[in-house]
């Protein structure tokens, strides 16, 4: 069978780690594909020594990969939201199949982008979109297909899960790792896509859309940082059984699907409670098999290439069969998509909590903030107060049992507005992930 021939957009870690691979083993690759795969032609506006190009055609203009009648498969690895669209779209324009780990793209424009690819029966792939060199996605879309999946929690972004474990090693600060992982590499110069669950939400987007048959809805997600995370909550998680980790959590309900990412206390015997540093884990709990988990590096060069190249051996697969006859993208044929089903709006979300309150130490003022959250039908599990001699004001813990977002931030703002007893209160959501 004759090759097939791939454009590489982007000579950054990914597309380097793309080049490089395909070229090592392509032995290997093509042993399984049952046909070479090369890599023609690339698209990126500076070289990267970490790369070598021998051989092969570059070019500045990463729209010549896109227009270039040799191509076979458009792989996009530059990133970002404007550009990459055009690129992508005109590549399927052009009756190429296209292969990204870019995941806003998808989770922002993945509807248009696959209704586009339907129209000319082309093969849009993005294994590599969601936690880098873990094949989640797959996992999800054809190795559970048995399965009604209930819901899905993951930690899917490395840095924040880095910060999080630094913090709760070493006792460090959430600025002064922020600092650390900005100077490794593991965290952008503006970190606010990763510390303010941005990057986390795109994935969890498509994860969504996979594991329960609805549209992409990014708009719809619901983010919130680690920034006011302090080692102090990490020290009361762990007195109560718990570690803290930045999840995305995805459920179905009779309401609708949960879609949320947010600072997430779990309890310590679960295996995703154990995933440190820059790992990444995701847990997908399905009617039949239970749960079960994908566990891994989320990112790097050669980790994510191989998400990108497993997808190209895919889509060098199934090249010669009908649209029709492929595993769709999103797992479910898209006259199937479930439209109807609603993102569930955050203040409806159930689920327990963590409260972190700094009271003055006086009598009567821990059973007015109790009487608050009594009458908003919030009931306490346990309550810890801890010393502080060098202060009047003493912090406390409080975890409650299961209640409405809604019900608990209309508590919040009263125990907030005793201005006179109380300062800010935290909160961190508490599950279970049974």
């Amino acid at each position: 069978m004759k090759p097939v021939k791939v454009g590489v957009c982007g000579l950054g870690t990914v597309g380097s780690g793309t080049v490089n691979v395909l070229r090592r083993n392509a032995e290997e690759i093509a042993r399984r594909t049952g046909r070479p795969i090369i890599v023609e032609q690339i698209g990126a506006r500076r070289d990267n020594p970490a790369c070598d190009t021998t051989g092969i055609t570059i070019t500045r203009d990463i729209f010549d990969v896109a227009n270039n009648p040799e191509i076979d498969v458009v792989v996009e690895l530059i990133g970002g939201y404007d550009v990459a669209r055009e690129l992508v779209l005109k590549a399927i324009e052009n009756g190429k199949h296209v292969v990204t780990a870019n995941k806003a793209l998808i989770a922002v424009h993945g509807n248009e982008i696959f209704a586009a690819a339907r129209e000319k029966g082309v093969v849009v792939a993005y294994e590599a979109a969601v936690a880098g060199g873990i094949p989640v996605i797959k996992g999800i879309r054809e190795g559970l297909t048995a399965n009604k999946i209930n819901w899905l929690a993951g930690i899917i972004n490395g840095t924040g899960n880095y910060i999080m474990t630094q913090m709760r090693d070493y006792g460090r600060d959430f600025a002064d790792v922020l600092k650390e992982a900005q100077e490794l590499g593991y965290a952008e110069a503006d970190p606010t896509f990763d510390v303010e669950g941005i990057d986390a939400a795109h994935k969890l987007t498509i994860l969504s859309s996979v594991a329960f048959g609805i549209p992409l809805q990014f708009d719809k997600a619901y983010t919130e940082g680690i920034g006011k995370i302090t080692p102090l909550d990490i020290e009361q998680a762990d007195e109560l059984g718990y570690i803290i980790k930045h999840l995305g959590i995805s459920r179905r309900t009779d309401k609708g699907v949960e879609l949320r990412v947010h600072p997430t206390l779990i309890p310590k015997d679960r295996l995703i409670a154990n995933v440190h540093g820059v790992l990444n884990a995701v847990m997908v709990q399905g009617d039949a098999v239970g749960p079960t988990m994908y566990y891994g590096p989320g990112a790097g060069a050669e980790p994510t290439a191989s998400s990108v190249i497993a997808d190209i051996v895919d889509v060098a697969r199934t090249m010669n069969t009908e649209y029709g006859e492929r595993v769709p993208p999103l797992a479910f044929t898209e006259e199937s998509l479930d439209s109807d089903s609603d993102i569930l709006p955050m203040d409806e979300v159930e689920t327990a909590y963590y409260l972190r309150l700094h009271a003055v130490d006086r009598p009567g003022v821990l059973a007015r903030v109790a009487s608050i959250l009594s009458d908003k039908g919030i009931s306490i599990e346990a309550i810890i107060q801890k010393e502080d001699k060098e202060s009047e004001m003493v912090p406390i813990i409080l975890l409650t049992h299961n209640t409405q977002e809604k019900l608990m931030n209309e508590a919040i703002r009263e125990i907030e507005s005793l201005v006179d007893i109380c300062s800010e209160v935290i909160r961190i959501r508490v599950e279970s992930l049974d």
